[in-house]
């Protein structure tokens, strides 16, 4: 997609009003499921990273809110981004869901002779274990004991034993089950049907244009690699389908030069984005944060290449203004910031981050602050 640029930004307006959409400038007052759906997606790798991920968002979100959410169904599991395990929206997931599911992985040779499913069984196979799970909750182990008293699925009862993740997946793609509160420390799956929340799986073409379009919404300015990240590498859409999406979105979306940078947003949005000042907001994010996770971390405007390698492992980031420029970590009632960029550290701001962070914890916190990497 190529057009006339319509506007000049700054990164730092750009950051600023991405920091509003994204709860984190000024924070929120959103429940939990008004938080994920704004993010479009949540990691659940580390749950405590995720409640403290939309806990940091939203001062109405008590502890344990996140996993109340779900057990309300008011959020929903799936495996979608790169194949992790991801809090969504139960009205939105399943616009990623659908183009999850488009590479239609259970048809590949290499998935039929692993498991022994036929793509022509595969539908019985996905309307027995919905059967399964018809009267709640079951663990992997479980839905393979249920399964197994059916001919065709017998062999699959070691797979189901070992936690079927991979088995699992696709399921969760095409909206028959979605990850329910564990149990016992076990994974469980549970019907998605049964929850008036959920709007279904909707057509791939309408899905795609949809999702890019939030994308722009949360994360934008961005290019058409950054979709090509988020949709395609992330739930495997395949490029020449984005293409065909984003030619299509032409005239929703405005064209805009973020310094020397062509990249877009959504038209509606624009004049918001040019009414912003860059912000001085310092944020104490938990590690993979959508912050620093939507963009990528190869996106330099948010994250240096200096402290790249460090968010891919999952430190918690300091972010200023939206950029990344430090990190930290607590032991009991010490918080400790590494600054890493440099320059000054803005100790008064980031006492009083430390304070909101020791709030949203319910601890008290004793804040040091060093240059370097700890």
């Amino acid at each position: 997609m190529t057009g006339t640029v319509q506007a000049s930004v700054s990164w730092e307006q750009a950051l600023s009003w991405r920091l509003s959409r994204h709860l984190l400038d000024p924070a929120g007052a959103e429940s939990a499921a008004g938080v994920v759906r704004r993010l479009g997606a949540v990691l659940s790798m580390d749950e405590t990273l995720a409640e403290l991920a939309l806990r940091t968002r939203s001062a109405t979100i008590p502890p344990g809110g996140l996993g109340a959410a779900l057990a309300a169904g008011e959020v929903i599991k799936a495996f979608a981004f790169r194949g992790a395990v991801h809090y969504l929206s139960p009205e939105e997931g399943g616009v990623y869901l659908a183009l999850r599911a488009a590479g239609r992985q259970w048809e590949l040779p290499s998935w039929v002779e692993h498991y022994q499913l036929t793509a022509a069984q595969w539908p019985d196979f996905r309307a027995a274990v919905q059967d399964a799970v018809a009267d709640g909750p079951l663990t992997s182990r479980e839905i393979g004991e249920v399964l197994a008293r059916h001919r065709d699925y017998r062999h699959l009862q070691p797979v189901f034993d070992e936690g079927a993740a991979t088995l699992i997946k696709p399921l969760t793609w095409q909206g028959d089950v979605s990850i329910g509160p564990p149990r016992g420390g076990r994974l469980t799956l549970q019907r998605l049907d049964g929850n008036p929340r959920w709007a279904g799986i909707p057509d791939l073409d309408d899905a795609g244009p949809r999702a890019i379009l939030a994308y722009l919404g949360t994360y934008g300015p961005a290019t058409f690699d950054h979709i090509h990240y988020w949709l395609g590498a992330g739930l495997s859409a395949g490029r020449r389908r984005l293409v065909a999406w984003w030619d299509g979105l032409a005239g929703r979306l405005a064209e805009v030069d973020v310094a020397g940078t062509r990249a877009y947003v959504v038209r509606e949005q624009l004049d918001a984005m040019l009414a912003a000042r860059p912000s001085e907001a310092v944020r104490l994010l938990p590690g993979h944060d959508q912050w620093v996770i939507g963009p990528g971390t190869r996106d330099t405007p948010v994250t240096p290449t200096s402290l790249r390698q460090l968010m891919t492992r999952k430190a918690n980031p300091v972010v200023l203004g939206g950029v990344v420029r430090g990190t930290w970590v607590r032991k009991h009632d010490r918080l400790t910031v590494h600054c890493l960029d440099g320059g000054p550290a803005p100790t008064e701001e980031l006492r009083q981050e430390a304070d909101r962070l020791a709030g949203i914890l319910g601890v008290d916190l004793q804040l040091s602050v060093v240059a370097g990497h700890g």
